[in-house]
């Protein structure tokens, strides 16, 4: 992932700011001047990106021109092209070192992408009675690396095989966004086409380890895509245990843009479309309330079968916002909701810095049936 779209959606959060504030003053006025304090947002949160990434950045702006000087309804063409794009799956060979924060494990991985975390991806790997397979599932801009380089060796040394892939891998020129343009930053193509990755990958590990079901681990967009899979690819059926940390299973206003960008497209304006050529398709995706989120979560379905899940939500987290977003509906059947706050106030870990907690490492685990203390420890906002 870049530290680009975490700017982005803090110059965002300013702009909308000073939109509310002229909308809800002065309810008289057009929606046109709505639609300019938001046009202006969006142009110059896929400008700083493309300039974060040293890629030209003049063809989706020119696209988010074109598209706003027309006015006219056009979300499909900027959608089917980002829909349509190629979008590929591997599996890390090697393992690099294990690391304890989020900077450094993200820094190695720059110049390792397609290294595998420290205890991931043995194939001679048998399980322990009462151990299934865990497939660790990473989110948007990272990869198996560098966001499973504390938890993974940690399920291994608890008797866990454990099981990583990198997937949703998708250039900038098929629709991947400008932030693909980095080494290792995966998860980037969309949703759909990524939990069928998951589900060819998850098949080899059950023919591999001769296991009935496996147990998922997802990060942020990879809890949502661990769940479409669930949902849509057979998964309820091959699945115990699924444990998300601030996955965007409700969405996201990545604090407030990403719903006025929502707003502005259900006005007509294709607005979403030109962003997703600066983020790509997964990052539209998540925004609150988008049709992807419209179908997954349907029907009020949540849980599935007699899967067992563990949604945990960090106070400090600054792209799943608000962060109880993350939270499954109050009385969601074998649904346990947790604040990682909740109990350990010095635990300050962000969205970024909670796969590196060590109190999220252990609520991983009891999640899946190791007999381990629950940790609280100081893990700080970023850094770790």
């Amino acid at each position: 992932m870049s530290y680009a779209p975490l700017a982005c959606a803090m110059t965002g959060n300013t702009w909308l700011r000073g939109s509310h504030v002229t909308t809800s003053s002065h309810r008289r006025r057009s929606r046109t001047r709505l639609l300019t304090t938001a046009v202006a947002a969006v142009a110059a949160c896929i400008s700083l990106a493309a300039n974060s990434a040293g890629i030209a950045s003049a063809a989706p702006q020119q696209q988010l021109a074109d598209y706003i000087s027309d006015a006219s309804p056009t979300p499909a063409r900027a959608e089917t092209f980002l829909l349509n794009g190629e979008s590929r799956w591997l599996i890390p060979t090697g393992n690099g070192p294990k690391q304890t924060t989020f900077p450094a494990a993200f820094a190695h991985s720059l110049s390792n992408p397609n290294v595998a975390p420290a205890g991931a991806n043995d194939w001679s790997c048998k399980p322990q009675a009462g151990r299934n397979p865990v497939v660790l599932v990473h989110g948007t801009w990272e990869n198996a690396y560098s966001n499973w380089s504390m938890i993974s060796p940690a399920l291994r040394q608890a008797g866990f095989c454990v099981y990583a892939l990198d997937y949703g891998i998708q250039p900038p020129s098929q629709g991947g966004g400008v932030a693909a343009a980095f080494p290792g930053v995966y998860g980037t193509g969309d949703i759909v086409k990524s939990a069928n990755q998951i589900k060819t990958f998850v098949d080899k590990v059950l023919a591999s380890t001769g296991a009935a079901k496996v147990s998922m681990v997802g990060h942020s967009m990879g809890g949502i895509s661990t769940r479409q899979y669930l949902r849509f690819d057979g998964g309820a059926a091959k699945v115990a245990n699924v444990v998300t940390l601030g996955a965007t299973n409700n969405g996201t206003t990545l604090n407030g843009i990403g719903a006025l960008g929502r707003t502005i497209n259900d006005l007509g304006v294709d607005i979403l479309g030109p962003l997703a050529l600066g983020v790509g398709v997964s990052g539209t995706q998540q925004i609150y309330n988008s049709p992807f989120l419209k179908t997954l979560n349907s029907g009020g379905v949540y849980a599935l079968g007699d899967i067992r899940y563990t949604i945990v939500g960090t106070r400090y987290d600054e792209v799943t916002t608000p962060y109880s977003s993350t939270f499954f509906p109050t009385g969601t059947k074998n649904t346990r909701n947790i604040t990682l706050q909740d109990g350990c106030p010095q635990d300050t870990s962000d969205h970024f810095s909670m796969s590196y907690s060590p109190r999220a490492t252990s609520i991983v685990l009891r999640a899946l049936g190791a007999d381990v203390p629950l940790v609280c420890a100081p893990n700080a906002w970023l850094v770790g």
